[in-house]
């Protein structure tokens, strides 16, 4: 499907996709789960090395946008990514920021 087939509505979503992950944690936390990973908060927050608040703060607004998804398993949630095509975006990315 090419760019110009897309409605406008589908293009305000991934409008609003795109400035979600505009973040350096968010995209690392893309990075993290590349590859079908599931992660749950506490091992993405220990992957960050930052606050387990600010952690959920980045996966609830990753979710919200649909970029993410969740699964209970017990007394933990993982997170993963709902299209796994999103984690092309940090390849493309980086792939554009070297020199």
């Amino acid at each position: 499907m090419k760019l110009s087939d897309l409605s406008i509505s589908q293009l305000e979503q991934a409008a609003n996709m795109l400035k979600a992950i505009a973040h350096p944690m968010r995209i690392a936390i893309l990075g993290f789960l590349e590859e079908g990973k599931k992660l749950t908060v506490t091992e993405i927050h220990e992957l960050l090395g930052i606050e387990q608040s600010t952690t959920s703060h980045h996966l609830g607004i990753l979710k919200d946008k649909g970029v993410l998804a969740s699964k209970r398993e017990g007394k933990n949630t993982y997170y993963f990514l709902k299209h796994p095509d999103l984690g092309n975006i940090v390849t493309c990315v980086s792939q554009c920021t070297t020199d």
